[in-house]
């Protein structure tokens, strides 16, 4: 079965982020930053990995960060507003506080061609949410799109499969949000979008039902299928 890993550094829209990707029939997975090492990716054969957004300041001590060898896993990478910051940061860039420079809301959004963000317009809205910026790319990086206030609202290394963007693409209020999550599962990630919520509810049922066959258990399990609950 073919997966996504989201790696949570405590950003409030890990779980839609998930859920975005599931809504493209593909199955997403979310695990804590410090849970997870390079090598346990590797052998997981996650297709990508998506860095979600999160509360801290990359270059604070004691900001939530994973090993750098996290971009040389060998599967592309999306981080997500502070998750583009950590990709920024790990790879030799700076990341520095915005000031009044900082952004909130709906924002108009100037992007330029690349896989990324493929079928989207030159200009579209876009939902931002930061008080930090990458004031220096890192070595290989470009920057692929970018607002009146930021000039680098989008980076990617392209031939090394890793993006960020400093909006938030899982939310209803950007406008291309969903085109370009797709463009990451299925042009970048090579994903073919086979999964389904109402095949795997019933392999867990199956899984579970042998498992614990003869055992005296309490076990609550549901998943809304069409509708309903299977249980």
């Amino acid at each position: 079965m073919e997966k996504i890993l989201i790696v949570d550094f405590g950003g409030q829209y890990s779980q839609l982020i998930a859920r975005r990707v599931r809504e493209q029939h593909v199955y997403a997975e979310i695990k804590p930053y410090s849970r997870m090492s390079p090598e346990e990716i590797k052998a997981a054969g996650y297709k990508g990995v998506i860095l979600t957004g999160g509360p801290k300041s990359v270059y604070q001590p004691g900001s939530p960060r994973c090993s750098e060898e996290l971009l040389n896993v060998g599967v592309p990478v999306l981080g997500i507003c502070y998750g583009a910051q950590l990709i920024a940061y790990l790879a030799g860039g700076t990341v520095s506080p915005a000031g009044n420079a900082g952004e909130y809301g709906k924002t108009a959004l100037k992007a330029v061609s690349c896989r990324l963000f493929f079928g989207v317009p030159p200009v579209s809205d876009c939902w931002m949410s930061h008080t930090d910026y990458i004031s220096r790319l890192p070595e290989g990086f470009i920057a692929v799109a970018h607002t009146d206030q930021c000039l680098c609202a989008a980076l990617c290394d392209e031939r090394r499969g890793l993006y960020g963007v400093q909006f938030h693409p899982e939310v209803t209020h950007t406008e291309y949000g969903r085109q370009i999550i797709q463009n990451f599962l299925f042009s970048i990630c090579r994903c073919k979008g086979e999964w389904r919520v109402e095949s795997y509810a019933q392999q867990l049922i199956q899984k579970y039902s042998a498992s614990l066959r003869g055992k005296r258990v309490l076990l609550a399990l549901g998943f809304r299928c069409g509708g309903a609950f299977a249980a």
